[in-house]
């Protein structure tokens, strides 16, 4: 495993990360084709064994459950000081005043119960799953600045908005001398790379680290064009990316790794990898060579020719946020 800092701070993450929604009870989201606990034992143990530090799972995930399943493994597989424990808060999990958005209740009331879930006393960052148009960004950046300076939160991070939305939270956080967002998880991938016109640049100016979701485009960017799996052919979000404009750079990868030898995976994540704005991108893994791919991805580093045939065949498309 290599590391690196998380953009400008002083936190030490591991150049992959493991991604916790395919973990947590089918029965409880928006997924039925997650891992309930004993299958994803094996993944988290993994993880450890590999140096993978950063594991990253949100408190809508599969209604609480990925957190769960987190809290316990670490107890079980590691120690606490040594992984890198991201969650999230934005999105429903009840319909009480304080069950969703960014305001003060809600940031509050589900900090508190993700620490419960996780079975820990603190959250390593903390992400704003999406952005809340209805509360104020002071409100928000002040009741986040107000986690950390409890201790219950050491960094911020953001995921998934416009550019000038981050850009306001910032702002926010900087008149008020509070605590700045030191991450973005944001979708980015050789199929998904409408990032690049501004969040990119942006992060890139405020040493904002990138930890992007989805950087196999849903596992798209790892097969060849037109195979499924079991998710890519129940999963609605997933089917969203079977798009006839993605199929030249699907084949370009596929093309790459033939040449080289290695699967699609690592040279589409190494294609991520490469770029000096991303920290660590968050893998999902359901199967042993997932991780394993994505660590091996490390070492494969893609020569200027490879880069330019795996962007070459890339059509713009609108912000793609899911």
């Amino acid at each position: 495993m290599k590391y690196t800092r998380l953009g400008r701070t002083g936190l030490k993450v591991s150049r992959v990360g493991l991604g916790c929604m395919s973990y947590g009870e089918a029965g409880a989201g928006m997924h039925q084709w997650t891992l309930d606990e004993d299958a994803a034992a094996p993944f988290f143990r993994q993880a450890v064994e590999l140096g993978v530090t950063f594991w990253d799972t949100a408190n809508v995930y599969q209604g609480g459950t990925s957190e769960e399943f987190v809290g316990r493994a670490i107890g079980r597989f590691a120690r606490r000081e040594d992984i890198v424990l991201a969650t999230k808060v934005s999105g429903r999990m009840h319909d009480g005043p304080g069950g969703s958005g960014l305001s003060r209740k809600a940031v509050l009331e589900q900090a508190e119960a993700s620490l419960r879930r996780l079975g820990t006393d603190y959250i390593d960052v903390y992400y704003v799953h999406r952005f809340d148009g209805e509360t104020p960004v002071e409100e928000t950046m002040s009741a986040l600045d107000d986690l950390v300076r409890a201790g219950k939160v050491r960094y911020l991070g953001a995921s998934s908005m416009w550019a000038w939305q981050f850009a306001k939270m910032q702002l926010a956080a900087a008149v008020n001398g509070g605590t700045a967002f030191a991450a973005m998880q944001d979708q980015y991938n050789v199929l998904k790379r409408e990032e690049e016109r501004e969040m990119i640049p942006m992060c890139l100016d405020q040493g904002v680290g990138l930890t992007p979701y989805s950087p196999l485009a849903k596992g798209r960017a790892a097969r060849p064009w037109g195979e499924q799996t079991a998710r890519s052919s129940s999963d609605a979000v997933a089917k969203a990316f079977d798009r006839d404009v993605d199929q030249p750079v699907v084949d370009a990868v596929q093309q790459v790794a033939e040449d080289r030898a290695v699967p699609m995976a690592q040279v589409a994540l190494a294609w991520v990898l490469s770029k000096p704005v991303v920290s660590c991108p968050i893998v999902g893994a359901t199967k042993p060579h997932h991780l394993q791919d994505a660590v091996a991805a490390l070492d494969l580093e893609l020569s200027g020719g490879e880069i330019a045939a795996l962007e070459g065949g890339y059509t713009a498309q609108d912000n793609y946020w899911w």
